[in-house]
C-alpha cells in the first residue's frame, strides 16, 4: 500500500491580516518525533514525497507549502514574500503542531528560512539539513532564477510541462520520466485547457532589478546567523551547483556549527532528495545519535 499525506491548513499573521497555510503530513500524527521539510523558491511541499515515505516510519513528517506556492493562500503584500516572514510562518506552524523540538530539511529558500530558525535562541531546531544552501548565494544562479521566476506561462498537458520544467531544472541531475513527472504534478495547477504554474508571479518581484551588490549585501547578515547556528548540521551540495560554491561549503564546515559536508557528483542546484544516495544521507544523519 502507498503512503499518501493528510492536507492540513494553519492560519498565519501577515501585514494584511491573516493567510492559511498548507501543510502535508506524514506518518503517525501522535509521533512526538518531527521532522520538518521545506521546499525551494518555486515549488512546493509534494517535492518532499519520496523523503517523507522513506522518513515517516520514524518521523511525523510536515512538508509546507510555503505561503504564494502549492495550495497555500497567496499574499494581498507581496512584500511578505520575504525569508523574516517565513520564519515567522513557521513558528506559527511549529506551535500548531504542539511539540518542542523539531528536525528541519530546507532545500535552498526552504534552507535559508531553516537557517534563520536555528539561528533564533530557544530554537526548537534540533538537527538541521541544509540542502545546496550558504550564507553566500553565487549571483550567477540568482541571476539564472530570475529568467524564469514569475514569468507568464501555459502547458497544454503535462508532458509539455514536464519538459518545459524539465528545460530550466537541469541542475536537479539525472531523473527517470517518471521520477521527474511526480515531480512535476504538483507543479501544475488547471487553467483553462491545460495548466500554468502553482505560484504566485509576485514571488518573483524580489529577482526584478538584482544586482551582485545587492546579492553580496545580505551576506554578513546571513554569516551572522549561520555562525550562531549550534544544532548538529549537514551541508549536501550539488557538485555542479551554480548557488552554492564549494568555498561556500568548505568555509560551512568551519564556522558555525561546522557543518558535515556531502555532495552529489552530476548534480547541480539542487539534489531533489528522490535519488537512493541522497535520501540515505540524509536519512543516516538525521537517525544518528
Amino acid at each position: 500500500m502507498t503512503v499518501e499525506p493528510v492536507l492540513q491548513h494553519v492560519q498565519c499573521l501577515g501585514s494584511r491580516g491573516l493567510h492559511r497555510m498548507a501543510y502535508w503530513e506524514w506518518g503517525d500524527a501522535a509521533n512526538p518525533r518531527v521532522l520538518v521539510c521545506v521546499h525551494g523558491l518555486t515549488r512546493q511541499g509534494r517535492d518532499f514525497d519520496v523523503l517523507a515515505r522513506a522518513m515517516c516510519d520514524e518521523y511525523r513528517v510536515i512538508c509546507p507549502d510555503v505561503p504564494g506556492r502549492g495550495r497555500s493562500d497567496w499574499l494581498a503584500d507581496p512584500a511578505g514574500y520575504a525569508v523574516p516572514a517565513y520564519v515567522s510562518n513557521m513558528v506559527t506552524l511549529v506551535a500548531r503542531l504542539g511539540v518542542d523540538s523539531i528536525d528541519w530539511v530546507g532545500t535552498s529558500m526552504g534552507g535559508l528560512i531553516g537557517m534563520g530558525l536555528a539561528s533564533l535562541p530557544n530554537t526548537p531546531v534540533r538537527k538541521l539539513v541544509l540542502n545546496d544552501i550558504g550564507p553566500a548565494i553565487d549571483y550567477e544562479g540568482l541571476a539564472r532564477i530570475g529568467t524564469y521566476v514569475g514569468k507568464p506561462a501555459h502547458w497544454a498537458s503535462e508532458q509539455e510541462a514536464a519538459a518545459a520544467l524539465w528545460a530550466i531544472s537541469q541542475g536537479f541531475g539525472p531523473h527517470s520520466d517518471e521520477q521527474w513527472l511526480a515531480l512535476t504534478r504538483p507543479q501544475l495547477k488547471p487553467d483553462g485547457d491545460g495548466f500554468k504554474p502553482h505560484y504566485d508571479p509576485a514571488i518573483g518581484l524580489a529577482f526584478q532589478g538584482m544586482t551582485p551588490e545587492m546579492a553580496k549585501a545580505g551576506e554578513a547578515m546571513l554569516w551572522a546567523a549561520y555562525d550562531a547556528i549550534a544544532c548538529p548540521t549537514l551541508l549536501t551540495r550539488g557538485a555542479q551547483s551554480d548557488l552554492l560554491s564549494a568555498t561556500t561549503a568548505q568555509a560551512m564546515t568551519r564556522r558555525g556549527p561546522r557543518a558535515r559536508l556531502v555532495e552529489f557528483e552530476g548534480v547541480g542546484h539542487a539534489p531533489t532528495l528522490v535519488q537512493p544516495d541522497q535520501v540515505k544521507a540524509v536519512r543516516d544523519f538525521l537517525l544518528s545519535p
